[in-house]
């Protein structure tokens, strides 16, 4: 599974009003609790993503810029796990259409389709033991498409026009009765936009390499209710470049913790997020809402009573 954040390829200005190409949208804290339980058949998803911001945060923490960005994403997801295996893992694929609306005050708003993502391989294992704990893990190899709606006259687009690869290693441990913690760890390279919304002197931009990860721990209720904590985080590890060349206090950081929950009914599961920032560096600081529904045909409730 995976999911994106908030889809506004926006230009933030360091105090030296350096401009850089800020990270495009992905996937902070919309994938949570039993993320990397899975198994042979068919998975379909709707999400549905709110996030709320006031602020621009400066590479010194400093907040820039006050302005009121809302943005909106609707998700439709849809994978495939054989019942063949490879590496002692069952594989398939998946493929992500998200469409998206932000407005971001007087420098506008944009709206339609935003990303096409696509996994020519996923690799999902069954339960497996470390010591006595139960763990179940997947790894997926995602990859953005450039195809949704883009203007380079304008500041604010829902799509990042740039293809970018962001691979996850999931995993959810069982370390006692009734309770669960889920990681899904991600990197991130993006390839170089020959036409970013910048003044007709720049001719390319790439938004640096980062890493970045969702976290929850949450405890089992009656009638497979899960409630719990949730948090992602993101951490920019190389510049960004205009032209080729490096921009200086460019990276991006990111961190994010609330409550959550999900309702396990079997063949579905509804799952609500709702998430905090802070430690923000060069790129808006707000709030996000995140309702998911999941479709799983045949599949039966989950128990954690494990050990």
């Amino acid at each position: 599974m995976f999911i994106l954040l908030i889809f506004l390829f926006m230009l933030s200005t360091s105090a030296s009003a350096q401009i850089h190409p800020s990270e495009p949208g992905v996937n902070l804290g919309d994938t949570s609790f039993l993320d990397a339980l899975g198994g042979p058949g068919w998975l379909v998803e709707e999400m549905a993503d709110g996030y709320h911001s006031d602020e621009i945060v400066d590479s010194s923490g400093r907040t820039t810029a006050t302005p009121s960005i809302n943005s909106f994403i609707s998700l439709t997801h849809a994978a495939w796990t054989s019942n063949h295996k490879i590496l002692h893992a069952w594989y398939g694929a998946e493929v992500l259409v998200i469409s998206g609306y932000v407005h971001s005050g007087i420098q506008g708003s944009s709206g339609g389709l935003s990303t096409v993502i696509v996994s020519p391989l996923i690799l999902q294992w069954g339960e497996r033991k470390i010591g006595r704990i139960p763990v179940y893990q997947r790894v997926v190899f995602d990859f953005f498409l450039p195809v949704g709606e883009y203007q380079r006259s304008s500041i604010v687009n829902v799509s990042s026009h740039l293809f970018s690869a962001n691979p996850y290693y999931a995993i959810t441990a069982l370390p006692a009765k009734h309770w669960e913690t889920s990681w899904r760890i991600h990197y991130l390279w993006n390839a170089v936009n020959h036409s970013p919304p910048l003044p007709d002197e720049v001719c390319s931009t790439q938004a640096g390499q980062a890493v970045h990860f969702n976290a929850t721990a949450s405890r089992e209720f009656p009638h497979g209710v899960w409630i719990g904590a949730n948090g992602y985080y993101l951490k920019q590890i190389t510049d960004s470049q205009v032209n080729g060349a490096p921009v200086a206090d460019s990276r991006e950081q990111v961190g994010a913790i609330g409550p959550g929950a999900v309702w396990d009914l079997g063949q579905f599961m509804l799952f609500a997020n709702a998430y905090h920032e802070l430690g923000v560096v060069n790129r808006p600081k707000g709030e996000k809402l995140v309702i998911r529904i999941s479709w799983l045909p045949g599949r039966k409730v989950f128990h954690g009573d494990a050990n």
